[in-house]
């Protein structure tokens, strides 16, 4: 497969200049930011470097967690006809970069300090022996829950501290007839869900020992049992009709007063930004119960591809773009993320954002801060996808809690 790739790449730097790659003077990117918050962040990127005199050609892929994304990606590239440039996260970063796909990035990043105010979790996935293989766009945490607040004032309902809490908060909402959790059936969001249940039941240690370190005894644990019968408890509180259902239309039910909460990392909090709502008025942030100390984060990243070894000017500028403090704040600010940078003033963020900047500083210094399972920063994507087919199994009925805690086992040991 690896010299496939690799030929294919030679091929790909043959056909410069071909009708299928993006006119000189263009960046082409692949993307996965289709929903009305996501584009309207993707717009800040573009305007910067239209103002350079550089054209967008732009090829979006749906689906929130980048597995269609990375299909098309796969095409493209054993076509040779690889994009300029692609939104990527953690270990599909790695895995294209060993296959020597990726540009270096190196003389950008040394003329602009990368290396100073970029955090280490980070540079985990975005250099490469050395190498800067990737501009990091933003830094998400994924174990945050979004509450329409009216629908809570008007049940008596405070912000739940505890799992208990929560399932208080729960029992209520359905007591009044109201759907008590937006949920959307696809396997990344089931996996996003996993992941703060998982923190919350067992703590950190138990977090690493099961997603980093792929311990069997962990993912066969009772402790893991007990994570599967919350996520039961939680998948009998969605509607009827969570199939399938994409990630913002479950956002649009908490903000339409049609559910009380969503489990979901912070691009939610775009689509309320981008329909006018106020934070700490018309909605609540928080972190998923128990799991008030930790941060799980993934962190877009946006990879260039070689393009005959040198990087091209484009490339450099969209590089630069990223990363440069005025867009990493104006972007973030649209986005509902936190920047990638350290050095930047948060201050423009709403409530929301600046919470999480603190959050991500304080867990980052505690040993609190860890890569999202769900999204791709805890393992390879082998792992990651065994993951997802037994939580989705689970969430869908075919197992009960010990059966899949035995399954998550079986599953991860073959997927290494």
């Amino acid at each position: 497969m690896k010299k496939m790739i690799k030929g294919a790449l030679i091929a790909s730097t043959c056909l410069m200049g071909a009708a299928q790659i993006a006119q000189a003077e263009d960046v082409e990117v692949l993307h996965w930011w289709t929903s009305g918050g996501e584009a309207s962040a993707l717009n800040v990127l573009k305007q910067d470097l239209e103002g350079q005199g550089i054209g967008w050609t732009d090829m979006p892929v749906a689906g929130g967690g980048g597995e269609q994304a990375m299909t098309v990606l796969r095409a493209r590239v054993t076509a040779g006809n690889a994009p300029t440039a692609v939104q990527m996260l953690g270990f599909d970063i790695l895995d294209w970069a060993d296959q020597g796909a990726l540009a270096d990035l190196n003389a950008t990043a040394a003329e602009q300090g990368w290396d100073d105010v970029v955090p280490d979790a980070l540079k985990a996935f975005a250099k490469v022996d050395g190498k800067w293989v990737s501009a990091p766009v933003n830094v998400h945490s994924t174990n945050w829950v979004w509450a329409n607040k009216s629908v809570l004032d008007a049940n008596g309902i405070a912000v739940p501290e505890t799992w208990d809490d929560f399932v208080a908060a729960v029992n209520t909402l359905s007591a009044a007839g109201i759907t008590p959790i937006a949920h959307g059936g696809q396997a990344w969001q089931d996996a996003t869900v996993f992941d703060a249940v998982a923190m919350s039941t067992g703590g950190p240690e138990f977090y690493k020992a099961a997603f980093v370190d792929l311990d069997p005894d962990t993912l066969n644990s009772d402790t893991m049992v007990e994570t599967f019968n919350r996520m039961a408890f939680i998948r009998d509180n969605v509607d009827d009709n969570f199939s399938g259902r994409d990630w913002n239309l479950a956002t649009a039910m908490v903000m339409n007063g049609e559910a009380g909460f969503q489990m979901m990392g912070d691009w939610a909090k775009g689509e309320f930004l981008n329909a006018g709502k106020v934070p700490g008025e018309d909605f609540l942030c928080f972190r998923f119960p128990g799991t008030q100390d930790q941060v799980t984060f993934n962190a877009d990243q946006f990879a260039m591809f070689d393009q005959g070894g040198e990087v091209s000017a484009e490339q450099a500028a969209l590089a630069s773009a990223i990363l440069s403090p005025s867009f990493q704040v104006a972007f973030n600010k649209v986005k509902g993320s936190v920047p990638a940078r350290t050095d930047v003033d948060g201050s423009d963020l709403d409530a929301c954002g600046q919470q999480g900047m603190k959050d991500l500083a304080a867990a980052a210094s505690s040993g609190n801060l860890f890569g999202s399972m769900a999204h791709g920063h805890a393992a390879p994507a082998s792992v990651k996808n065994a993951v997802y087919d037994v939580v989705t199994a689970h969430f869908n009925g075919e197992y009960d809690a010990a059966t899949a805690a035995e399954e998550l086992a079986t599953a991860v040991e073959i997927a290494q």
